[in-house]
C-alpha cells in the first residue's frame, strides 16, 4: 500500500448543505486534493437530517441519516470491510448526532480502521455525563483535532485527555490577491464610505443588534459609515421561525433611522464575491453572544482579508486578537462597541498597522497549511499505508508581470503589491531574464518575448563604457548613490550569467535578442577579468560555460580557467577534513560555487575541478539537509568555520539555487540522491519546512520573502518569485 494513493474518508456534513461545517470541510479537502492528489484520496460520508436529501459531488462516496440507528450499523459494515479506506476523520458537532448518541458511540467503538476525531465545539466545566461521554469518543480515536490552543486545554483540564493525543490545527483562511480598498469600494457603489461587515448565517446568536444599537453614536463622528450585513438566515432557524429574526433587526434599523446606513445582503455569497467585500471591509464586526463558541469561520475568513477586527471575548478571540491586532468588547455592549469602531475610524495609521498585524497573524492558517498540517497527521497515524508526495503548482507568471513595468521588474513588493518606491535592480532584472528564457525554452510562448527583450534593455542600460554594470537604478530610471557604496561584483556576474544563458538558446530566440546579448557580453567580458569576488567569479564560469555552448572561443576558455583557478587556491587554502568549503564560512546562494567547479570540469576535463566540486558540495548539503528536509544558511547569521548556523531567515534565493545546482549534478552523474533532494529541496516552497507553512503562494503566484523564526515574510518581492520561477521550472523537466 506504501506507494499507492491512501484513502481517506471524511464523515461530515458537506454542500449543497448550508452549514459552516459543510463549507470547512469542503475547503479542507479542496486544498488536500490540490496539495497531495498523488497520495491521498479524499473521499466523504455526508451527514444528513431529518427528510433532507441533496444532489453531491463526486466525491461524496456515503451518505449517513443521522436520526436512524439502523443507517450507522450499515455504515460501519461498510466501512469495515472498504479495503482502500486508510483512515476515517469525522467533523463532530454535538447537533449532529443527538438523535442517535449511542448509535453512534456504538459506530465509533466497531470501526476497525484508525479514527480522528475534529471537535468543533468544546464546552468548558462539563458535567459528569459529558465529560464521560467526550472521554469514550475520545478513547477509541487515534488523534483529536482542535482549532485553538484554549479548546485543547480544556480537553486536557477538563475533560482528562491527554494532550499528546490532541492536534491543534486551526481553521483554515483564504488566500486573497489584496485588491485595492479603493477599487473594490467602486466596484460595489460603496464609494467615499466607511464600511462595517458582518457575515455568516443569520440567527439570534449573532446578536447584530448589538451593532444596529451601537450605529448612532458611530454616525454621529462619522456620518459616512455604512453597516453591510451579509448572509442569508440559517436553514434550521428558517425551519423554526422563519425570517422572525431578519425582520427584528429591519425594524430596529427603522426604528434608529439607519435606512441609509445599513444594507441586508440576503444572499449566500459565492466566495470569490465574499472574499472582494471583506477586502473592502474598513472594520469587521463579530457579536456573537456565545461565550462558548471555541471558533468562528467568519471571523477567521475576515482576518485573511487583513479586516481590523472588534469582536466579542468568545475563546478564539481571546487567543488571536491582541492590542495590536484588534478590540475586544464585553457581549451586547453596543456602548463598547461604538467606542471601539469610533477609535479605529478617527486613527486611520493604526488602522492600517492593525490590518498589516492581522494579516501576519492569521497567515499561517491558510488551508494550504491546514492541508500539510493533516496531511502529515495521516501520514504519523496511517502506520506506513501514506507516504506524502506534494504535487508540484501550476506554473504562474502573475505576481512577475505585475512587477513588471516598461522598465523593468521592480525590486521590491508589499505584500503582494508592488513597490515602485524601491527602483529597480540589475540582480533582479537578470534573474527575470534567466527565469524567462526558462519558461519560453519550455512553452515557447511567443509574449514571454516581450519580457526577455525588456529585461535585456535593462541590463544594457546599466551598462558602462568601461564594461562594467551599475545595479540599483530608481523609479525614473536614475542611478542611485548606491552604486557607489556597495560591491557590485555579484550583480556583474549574475549578469554574465544571464547574458550566457540567453546566448545558449541561439537556436530558439530571435536573431535581434542573440545579437544584443552578444555585443554586450562581449564588451563586459573586457572588464570581468578584475574580479575576486567568489560568488561573482562562480556566476561567470557559469555565464561562459552556457555562452561557450553556443560559440566556442580560446578566450573564454582562458577567462574560466583564470576563475576557477582562482576557486580552487581559495578551497585549498579553507578546505580540511571537517570543511571542504572554499571559504571559512558559508553565506547565501552558497550553491552555485560546486556548481561552477563541475561547469569548469566539464568545459576543460580537469579533474581537480569534478573533485572538487563533488567534495564541496556533499559538504554542503550535510550544512542544510537534516531530518526536517532542507534548512538554508541563516541570512542573520551565516555559518562561520567552527561555529553552528542560525535556524531562521531561510530564503527562497539559497532553495533555489539548491535545487538548480543538484539538477545540473543528478544530470551529470546521474546519482538518485540528487535528485530525491532536489524534490526535497523544492518541497520547501510548498510547506516542507521548519515552519511547515507555504512559503510559495498560488494565489499570487508570488513567493515570500523569507522564512523567519516564527513566521513567514509576506511580502513578495522580485528575488524571491523569480527564483521560485527558476526552481520551479527546473523542476519541470523531471515531471
Amino acid at each position: 500500500m506504501k506507494n499507492d494513493v491512501a484513502e481517506i474518508l471524511f464523515i461530515t456534513s458537506y454542500p449543497p448543505r448550508v452549514c459552516g461545517i459543510a463549507t470547512y470541510s469542503q475547503d479542507l479537502i479542496k486544498a488536500l486534493n490540490n496539495k497531495f492528489s498523488n497520495s491521498l484520496s479524499i473521499k466523504v460520508c455526508a451527514l444528513e437530517s431529518g427528510d433532507e436529501t441533496f444532489s453531491y459531488p463526486g466525491e461524496v462516496k456515503y451518505i449517513l441519516k443521522t436520526s436512524l440507528a439502523t443507517e450507522y450499523e450499515k455504515l460501519v459494515s461498510i466501512i469495515n470491510n472498504d479495503n482502500d479506506i486508510q483512515i476515517v476523520l469525522i467533523q463532530h458537532e454535538f447537533g449532529f448526532f443527538k438523535l442517535q448518541e449511542q448509535a453512534f458511540l456504538n459506530f465509533l467503538h466497531e470501526l476497525s480502521k484508525p479514527v480522528i476525531i475534529v471537535f468543533h465545539t468544546v464546552l468548558p466545566h462539563p458535567d459528569e455525563h459529558l465529560i464521560s461521554k467526550i472521554q469514550r469518543i475520545a478513547a477509541v480515536c487515534k488523534s483529536i483535532i482542535v482549532m485553538t490552543h484554549n479548546s485543547a486545554g480544556i480537553l486536557t483540564t477538563d475533560y482528562g485527555l491527554p494532550r499528546q493525543k490532541i492536534s491543534v490545527i486551526a481553521h483554515g483562511t483564504h488566500l486573497v490577491l489584496h485588491l485595492s480598498k479603493e477599487f473594490l469600494k467602486k466596484k460595489y457603489g460603496l464609494q467615499d464610505r466607511k464600511v462595517l461587515t458582518t457575515f455568516g448565517l443569520l440567527s439570534s446568536g449573532k446578536s447584530i443588534e448589538t451593532t444596529l444599537e451601537a450605529l448612532p453614536s458611530i454616525i454621529k463622528q462619522s456620518p459616512e459609515v455604512v453597516f453591510l450585513i451579509i448572509g442569508k438566515t440559517h436553514p434550521e432557524v428558517i425551519k423554526s421561525e422563519g425570517e422572525q429574526y431578519r425582520e427584528s433587526l429591519k425594524q430596529k434599523v427603522e426604528q434608529y433611522g439607519l435606512q441609509n446606513h445599513v444594507i441586508f445582503i440576503n444572499e449566500y455569497l459565492a466566495l470569490p464575491e465574499l472574499l472582494e467585500y471583506l477586502q473592502l471591509t474598513d472594520i469587521y464586526l463579530f457579536t456573537t453572544n456565545d461565550p462558548n463558541q471555541a471558533v468562528s469561520g467568519t471571523f477567521v475568513y475576515a482576518m485573511s482579508c487583513a479586516c481590523p477586527i472588534i469582536s466579542t471575548p468568545i475563546p478564539h478571540a481571546r487567543e488571536v486578537l491582541t492590542e495590536d491586532t484588534g478590540i475586544i468588547f464585553d457581549f451586547r455592549n453596543s456602548k463598547q462597541l461604538a467606542e471601539g469602531v469610533i477609535r479605529f475610524l478617527n486613527d486611520e495609521p493604526l488602522r492600517n498597522s492593525i490590518s498589516s498585524n492581522t494579516l501576519q497573524k492569521i497567515v499561517s492558517t491558510v488551508w494550504e497549511n491546514s492541508a500539510v498540517a493533516h496531511a502529515m497527521l495521516f501520514e504519523k497515524i496511517a502506520g506506513g499505508n501514506v507516504t506524502l508526495l506534494y504535487n508540484l503548482p501550476a506554473v504562474n507568471l502573475n505576481n512577475i508581470k505585475s512587477m513588471t513595468t516598461s522598465t523593468g521588474i521592480i525590486q521590491f513588493s508589499k505584500i503582494n503589491q508592488p513597490d515602485i518606491s524601491s527602483g529597480y535592480t540589475l540582480d533582479d532584472n537578470a534573474r527575470a531574464l534567466i527565469a524567462m528564457c526558462m519558461y519560453f525554452k519550455l512553452t515557447g510562448e511567443k509574449e514571454s518575448l516581450h519580457d526577455i527583450q525588456k529585461y535585456l534593455r535593462f541590463i544594457k542600460y546599466c551598462l558602462q563604457p568601461a564594461g562594467d554594470f551599475l545595479n540599483y537604478v530608481d523609479k525614473d530610471k536614475k542611478f542611485t548613490s548606491q552604486n557607489q557604496t556597495v560591491n557590485l561584483d555579484d550583480a556583474n556576474g549574475r549578469t554574465i550569467w544571464a547574458l550566457g544563458y540567453v546566448l545558449s538558446l541561439n537556436d530558439l530566440l530571435p536573431v535581434e535578442i542573440i545579437t544584443e546579448a552578444g555585443k554586450i557580453i562581449e564588451k563586459s567580458l573586457l572588464h570581468i577579468g578584475k574580479m575576486h569576488s567568489t560568488r561573482a567569479m562562480a556566476f561567470v564560469i557559469k555565464g561562459l560555460y552556457y555562452y561557450h555552448s553556443a560559440k566556442k572561443s580560446p578566450q573564454h576558455l582562458t577567462l574560466l580557467k583564470t576563475f576557477a583557478h582562482r576557486l580552487v587556491q581559495m578551497y585549498k587554502h579553507e578546505a580540511n577534513e571537517k570543511w571542504e568549503w572554499f571559504e571559512s564560512y558559508l553565506t547565501y546562494a552558497n550553491s552555485i560555487l560546486p556548481e561552477s567547479m563541475l561547469y569548469a570540469w566539464l568545459m576543460t576535463g580537469e579533474t581537480i575541478y569534478k573533485d572538487i566540486a563533488r567534495s564541496s558540495f556533499n559538504f554542503l548539503l550535510s550544512q542544510t539537509f537534516n531530518e526536517n528536509g532542507i534548512e538554508v544558511i541563516s541570512n542573520r547569521k551565516w555559518l562561520l568555520k567552527g561555529q553552528k548556523a542560525g535556524h531562521f531567515g531561510e530564503q527562497p534565493i539559497d532553495v533555489a539555487c539548491t535545487v538548480m545546482t543538484l539538477s545540473q549534478f543528478y544530470d551529470v552523474f546521474q546519482d538518485e540522491d540528487y535528485r530525491l533532494r532536489m524534490e526535497i529541496a523544492f518541497n520547501w516552497f510548498l510547506g516542507n519546512n521548519r515552519l511547515h507553512q507555504i512559503v510559495y503562494n498560488p494565489c499570487t503566484g508570488g513567493c515570500y520573502d523569507g522564512l523567519e523564526e516564527t513566521h513567514v515574510n509576506l511580502n513578495q518581492g522580485a528575488e524571491s518569485t523569480v527564483s521560485y520561477l527558476m526552481a520551479r521550472l527546473t523542476m519541470e523537466q523531471y515531471q
